[in-house]
């Protein structure tokens, strides 16, 4: 925290004494001009003062009893939209937002149906040589959602939607549902999500296009007040600036998924939570480009001198066996509960199933032998970020 405070007082010095005539004699001048102030904002952050505690209570209990999350089984809902227009937009850069329906059992069972906006998302899942349809973010309006599992929600949340119009996609998108169920047991800070089953209309000529699996996500902001904190978007933090023993427990969870695919340094599928005792958190989401999930266009991370996307590799900081040991002793004592959590999934089909239980069970015999454990997290470890 001390390292951030010093970086934000020196960009704050160095916007105040940069003038206005030497930043207009150089060309681009304005763009560089908008990102100092942009990052001097993003730390500022970081030191803005904090709500009394009976209000930051308030907010994490609302975020706790959100409507979507008070039930396990699946959601069960209608998206009618220009599906064809929203799933030209591939441009990641892309905000545009489209006129939708979504239609949804209330109160009593009565059907319920309201207006929103959605909009393609994401990187990969969203260029059209990988997935045919594309991952949404659904906004809600500000009214009409009483009595409806979306009552009290956040403004926006994100939908995992299938990949490809198949039953081997809905596969994918409940593996990656397992994965956020995982991260649920294993760390105290994780995104809940809701397994939905999600039928896409044709807004055009009112004609059923799919029915598919779905995720919904928990909102950022939710997660941060359900946690007593906030979001951060701060760039460039390195071990130090995190705390070791929930970092350690991140990455032994990623490495347990096989999932390279992140990065805290670069805010890269993982959301910063900073707590009024001035700790940030970081929490992971998207899971898709790992082993566990293993879908199609998952490949290994050639930077990182991984072949295939089955293979692990820890990118944690350095710690003695010792440390390592008492991380350990935490997911054996919760590997029942994780390996339950695949047998017992409903519409997982038996080749998916084994395929988890096995790449599970791999990770666990890793742990039980000190030669994997010297080679992955010892010799392995990363002296920084």
């Amino acid at each position: 925290m001390r390292r951030l405070l010093i970086m934000l007082f020196l960009l704050l010095v160095l916007g105040l004494h940069t003038s206005a005539a030497q930043t207009a004699q150089k060309k681009g001048a304005p763009a560089a001009a908008n990102q100092k102030k942009t990052a001097t904002q993003k730390l500022a952050k970081l030191i803005e003062p904090w709500p009394t505690p009976d209000v930051i209570q308030t907010r994490k209990t609302d975020a706790e009893r959100r409507a979507l999350f008070q039930s396990a089984d699946p959601l069960v809902f209608t998206i009618e939209s220009d599906f064809g227009a929203v799933n030209k937009d591939r441009n990641p850069e892309s905000t545009q937002q489209f006129p939708a329906l979504l239609k949804v059992a209330g109160a009593g069972g009565q059907p319920a149906s309201f207006p929103i906006k959605i909009g393609a998302r994401g990187h990969v899942r969203r260029m059209s040589q990988t997935c045919n349809f594309v991952p949404l973010r659904l906004e809600f309006p500000e009214d009409g959602l009483k009595g409806t599992p979306f009552e009290g929600r956040s403004e926006t949340l994100k939908l995992v939607t299938h990949c490809q119009n198949s039953k081997e996609s809905d596969q994918y998108v409940l593996r990656e549902f397992l994965a956020y169920k995982i991260s649920n047991i294993m760390l105290e800070r994780s995104f809940r999500a809701r397994l939905a089953t999600v039928t896409y209309v044709d807004s055009k000529n009112s004609k059923t296009l799919m029915t598919r699996n779905g995720v919904l996500l928990e909102d950022d902001g939710d997660v941060a007040r359900r946690l007593g904190g906030r979001t951060v978007t701060v760039e460039r933090l390195v071990f130090k600036d995190l705390e070791i023993e929930p970092l350690t427990q991140l990455m032994v969870f990623e490495f347990m998924l096989g999932n390279t695919d992140f990065s805290i340094f670069a805010l890269h599928n993982v959301v910063l939570v900073q707590t009024p005792d001035n700790k940030i958190h970081p929490v992971p989401y998207d899971f898709d480009m790992s082993g566990l999930v293993r879908p199609p266009y998952a490949a290994g991370d050639r930077r990182l001198g991984l072949k295939s996307v089955e293979e692990r590799l820890y990118r944690g900081p350095c710690r003695t066996k010792e440390e390592l040991d008492a991380v350990f002793a935490k997911f054996k004592a919760k590997k029942d509960e994780v390996l339950s959590a695949i047998n017992t999934q409903a519409g997982l089909e038996t080749e998916p199933r084994r395929e988890m239980v096995s790449y599970l069970n791999e990770f666990y015999s890793t742990l039980d032998r000190p030669g994997s454990v010297k080679r992955f997290f010892i010799d392995g470890c990363k002296t920084a970020m």
